[in-house]
């Protein structure tokens, strides 16, 4: 009788080729079957456990739901943050970028101040001398690579027509040719000529945000406007805009230059928009004969640094390229967290599945397979559980984008790197904190692992 029970035994291990008189199955796999495989090639070998792996642990998310809905929100909402984020802040950088093109690569601007960052260099700017009329002209007529060159000045204010009113309008001073520089075309009416600037004419180009709230039915062309209680009348309407992340860019009034001076005074500073003739060579060298023209008039000292900010397209774009990567790696530092938090509940799920198939984990080490293979089959587990959640929180972050960029015009854009990122980033969780649940399972005595109670 001991000698039958022992060559049973040994038929079960596969050791000896006899078929068991009863063939016992294992997660609904018959032991002949895991027997054969094993005396099989490697390769089929590890691609039926890979599949017998990934089928467990689907059957074991849909049999829990509850369970994994829970073990999986961590990952869910980090892989969902960081596609969220990828998506708008790329969309942004496009966005911005075009725009920013629009402008024109040969464009560069000479300003009292440039983008604040800190608390000394607002201080530092506020410290110059402002821009005036006179140092414009001074490029204008002297700066020989440059083709163009218009001034303006930027301020706020309300606008009033009959009983409407509109509040924080941009309100430009420009001289003449500014709304050509700034690639602002004019859809209805005219531009300004000379004759406006010189004579400081109240006439007024204006966006369509106002022509849209404010006169909806009417034409535009001749009608007066009120703008902080000053009358204009209306030449012209410019084409519209539309918004950048979700800021109109139609609510505007541009007035001649002198006019603006005329009504606020002359101690805004004035900001210098110049054209270069040519190529990047040309534009180095409009830029440097009109720093010398800004020093010689602001009496910079040689070897001093220039008393004025030189900016162009290139510039801000880097410093919108820099906001925008600050603000992804702190959204992402704060993704991280979750994924983090989501990989230690996989954790703990794995090993309370591993102490409820103890027993299981005996009879697959009874039968033949090694630790190594224990280990791997747990490890597809939990990287199969993470994939799922990290499919889902591909999904919900693309929703969650596609959604703002409804709600507030936010451009946005889901570039193909980003979801594979995702996908690997919780892959990744899902392996780093499944080896200690595998490796505790590989580890598991098989006699010990047989005389559990299931």
């Amino acid at each position: 009788m001991n000698g039958q029970q022992g060559a049973a035994e040994i038929s079960y291990t596969g050791i000896i080729g006899q078929e068991p008189l009863i063939a016992p199955t294992f997660a609904g796999i018959p032991c002949t079957k895991v027997r054969r495989g094993i005396a099989g090639s490697a390769n089929e070998s590890r691609a039926m456990q890979f599949n017998e792996a990934f089928k467990l642990a689907l059957q074991s998310l849909w049999a829990n739901k509850l369970r994994s809905i829970l073990t999986l929100i961590g990952v869910v909402m980090g892989v969902a943050s960081v596609i969220m984020v990828v998506t708008l802040v790329n969309g942004a950088n496009k966005y911005v970028s075009t725009k920013l093109t629009g402008y024109g690569a040969d464009i560069f601007t000479i300003a009292r101040s440039g983008a604040t960052f800190s608390a000394d260099d607002y201080l530092r700017y506020q410290k110059r001398k402002i821009i005036r009329m006179e140092d414009y002209e001074a490029v204008r007529d002297n700066c020989t690579e440059c083709s163009d060159v218009g001034a303006a000045i930027l301020g706020s204010g309300t606008v009033a027509y009959n009983r409407q009113t509109s509040k924080k309008t941009d309100l430009r001073g420009y001289t003449w040719n500014m709304p050509a520089l700034h690639s602002i075309d004019i859809a209805l009416g005219r531009g300004f000529t000379p004759a406006d600037v010189d004579r400081a004419t109240h006439n007024a180009i204006i966006g369509y945000d106002i022509v849209d709230n404010m006169m909806s039915n009417e034409d535009p062309l001749g009608k007066e406007i009120r703008v902080n209680g000053v009358p204009y009348s209306v030449i012209g309407v410019g084409e519209r805009l539309g918004k950048t992340l979700g800021q109109s860019q139609d609510n505007w009034v541009l007035v001649p230059i002198t006019t603006y001076q005329q009504t606020y005074g002359t101690n805004d500073s004035v900001k210098i928009y110049a054209r270069s003739t040519g190529n990047a060579e040309a534009m180095e060298r409009a830029k440097d004969e009109a720093r010398v023209l800004m020093r010689i008039r602001r009496h910079d000292a040689p070897g001093a640094d220039d008393d004025f900010t030189m900016e162009t397209n290139d510039t801000f774009l880097d410093i919108w390229k820099q906001i925008s990567t600050l603000f992804t790696w702190v959204v992402l530092g704060i993704a991280s967290i979750s994924l983090v938090v989501g990989g230690i509940v996989i954790m703990n799920i794995m090993l309370v599945s591993v102490t409820e198939r103890t027993r299981e984990i005996g009879v697959r080490k009874a039968l033949g397979a090694r630790q190594r293979d224990v280990l791997l089959q747990f490890l597809i587990e939990s990287a199969t559980m993470s994939l799922v959640g990290g499919a889902i929180g591909v999904f919900c972050g693309v929703g969650v984008a596609k959604l703002i960029t409804l709600l507030t015009s936010w451009p946005a854009s889901v570039p193909a790197w980003a979801i594979f990122l995702g996908l690997l980033l919780a892959g990744s969780v899902g392996i780093f904190f499944g080896v200690y649940p595998a490796s505790k399972a590989a580890k598991l005595d098989p006699i010990t692992a047989l005389r559990a109670e299931l």
